[in-house]
């Protein structure tokens, strides 16, 4: 079987040993063991593809993605449709414990003698929707899914709060089995229905919430390829381009950035230093000594170590702290049952400094092999979740460098 659909299998059983046993059932661990006996002992090209089908047919909601269906479109005037906004208390508010001077570790809010931001942050969450009760998210408050929107907020969102106010987007996301559908058609009319409501919630920020100001755009996985095209549809072309610090689009694995896209834009470039502005960020991380991704030096891989888009190893002296993440994803696969298991997603831990050293290679992110047991890889390998925890301090840091950076160029 390819390394490609080794990879899209991890991400199927995605939250490997940490998942909620709630959501396990026998069959599926079954099944997860021999998708595994096919991918790494008869390691046959046929017999791992025949296995990665039956997976998918067997776990995946029933039926054609049918948009009538879907729940009605979200109200972005709405508090209640934003996963973390300035006016809400939210996960993404939290601050690590060692670097925050506010004793309850929370942003104080706007309207409690906080002053704005003079940038914002527009950030798309990844995949939560992992379930076979349906095709898009039924934007249920109250579900498993909507624990997982917040289990984002807390371990990435967070990470822009040093330099920007945040708006996060519920959006009616994609399942994860979108990615691995057999029809083209009906996978990019998924990806395109999710992505809707993702432009007009930026389209909404824009005009009722950003009042004029630079922006940051940043998600992971599926919210990284919305912004992708958001970024080739709507913020390119326009003078938007202006306005946008930089894109941080990490995780995009199953469809990377390539170099080649960027010479479709005409305005926005891939970023090559700390301080660059109005450029694009991307990584995707793997373990050292196991197999790259499926891809070649064509694709974009930013080193969040040192900013620079070269192959040279940077020590792990640079790795200004990562973040253990808090709470448990919920991978429940195989399962139409969607209820909330009461996670709760803080306070977060003290940043670890030095935990690892960080090399591009052929696209690829590279990290260090062998971690502490609260960094667990994926359930085929990858760090996938872990794209933002083990670089968290470096991402802290350089967001307010380049928000700084970008007022200061324009005498702000």
């Amino acid at each position: 079987m390819s390394r490609a659909s080794e990879l899209e299998s991890s991400f199927l059983i995605k939250a490997g040993s940490d998942v909620n046993s709630k959501f396990i059932s026998g069959g599926l661990i079954i099944l997860a063991v021999t998708l595994l006996l096919g991918l790494f002992v008869f390691n046959t090209e046929s017999g791992g593809t025949m296995m990665m089908k039956a997976f998918v047919v067997i776990n995946k909601p029933s039926g054609s993605f049918e948009p009538s269906t879907a729940a009605l479109a979200p109200d972005y005037a709405r508090r209640v449709n934003w996963a973390a906004h300035p006016e809400l208390e939210d996960s993404a508010d939290q601050i690590p414990q060692g670097i925050g001077t506010d004793a309850s570790l929370l942003r104080p809010r706007l309207g409690a003698d906080e002053p704005e931001q003079a940038v914002n942050v527009f950030f798309v969450h990844p995949t939560g929707l992992m379930n076979q009760a349906t095709w898009t998210s039924p934007m249920n408050e109250n579900s498993a899914t909507e624990e997982n929107t917040h289990f984002m907020m807390a371990n990435q969102a967070s990470v822009f709060n040093g330099c920007c106010d945040i708006y996060a987007p519920r959006y009616r996301e994609a399942n994860i089995f979108t990615y691995f559908i057999e029809s083209d058609a009906e996978r990019e009319a998924l990806l395109d229905f999710a992505y809707q409501d993702v432009r007009r919630a930026f389209e909404h920020f824009l005009i009722k919430e950003n009042q004029g100001k630079p922006f940051i755009l940043a998600g992971h996985s599926q919210g990284s390829h919305h912004l992708q095209r958001l970024i080739e549809e709507v913020v390119d072309p326009s003078d938007l381009h202006r306005s946008m610090v930089a894109a941080y689009l990490p995780g995009t694995t199953i469809r990377p950035i390539a170099r080649a896209w960027f010479e479709g834009l005409r305005h926005v470039r891939a970023c090559e230093s700390a301080t660059d502005t109005g450029c694009v960020l991307s990584w995707d991380t793997m373990p050292d000594g196991g197999a790259l991704m499926p891809r070649d030096g064509s694709h974009l891989c930013t080193n969040p170590l040192s900013w620079k888009v070269d192959e040279v190893r940077a020590d792990a002296a640079l790795n200004l702290g990562a973040l253990e993440p808090v709470g448990v994803f919920n991978a429940n696969i195989g399962s139409s049952d969607d209820t909330p298991t009461g996670q709760v997603y803080r306070p977060l831990t003290s940043p670890i400094k030095g935990l690892t050293w960080a090399k591009c290679e052929q696209g690829t992110l590279i990290a260090a092999a062998e971690l502490p047991k609260q960094f667990p890889r994926e359930a085929l390998g990858t760090y996938h979740q872990l794209d933002y925890a083990l670089f968290y301090m470096n991402i802290y840091e350089n967001a307010v460098l380049r928000a700084n950076q970008y007022l200061s160029d324009r005498g702000r």
